[in-house]
């Protein structure tokens, strides 16, 4: 996957002030605050910063959280975890493979097959509807 490195000031043109703060600061939005909490259509979940493919609504499910969340990455590259420290805890981080951008985070309490909760941020996210297949 090629990789997309911009200058900071190449991000704020891109994004909304909301999306850099998530995506480039490693904010997060207020639980139920997000657009695609509630969102149960079919289809993929993109990095709002780059356009690459992170989740599959197959995988989507309501944890209670107030944030959308997935018990897995569409696949083994899309996302990388890393270590957060910050606010006097340990958590893993979930970021975009492709531009580095912060999603939100991962925890060890989601339902089977994985077990785990990929709690993201809905600025961090950009739902594209699947295409119906055309075949009749």
């Amino acid at each position: 996957m090629d990789q997309l490195n911009l200058s900071e000031a190449e991000w704020r043109k891109r994004l909304t002030p909301e999306q850099y703060h998530v995506l480039r600061e490693a904010g997060t939005e207020r639980a139920f605050a997000g657009a695609l909490n509630d969102n149960k259509a079919d289809g993929i979940y993109r990095c709002a910063a780059c356009s690459n493919e992170l989740f599959d609504s197959a995988d989507k499910y309501d944890s209670g959280s107030g944030w959308p969340s997935f018990t897995q990455p569409i696949g083994p590259d899309a996302v990388t975890d890393h270590a957060d420290r910050s606010h006097g805890m340990t958590r893993i981080e979930t970021r975009c493979a492709r531009c580095d951008s912060h999603m939100g985070h991962v925890f060890p309490d989601g339902p089977p097959p994985t077990g785990q909760r990929y709690c993201m941020n809905s600025l961090s996210l950009e739902f594209r509807p699947r295409k119906a297949n055309a075949a009749a």
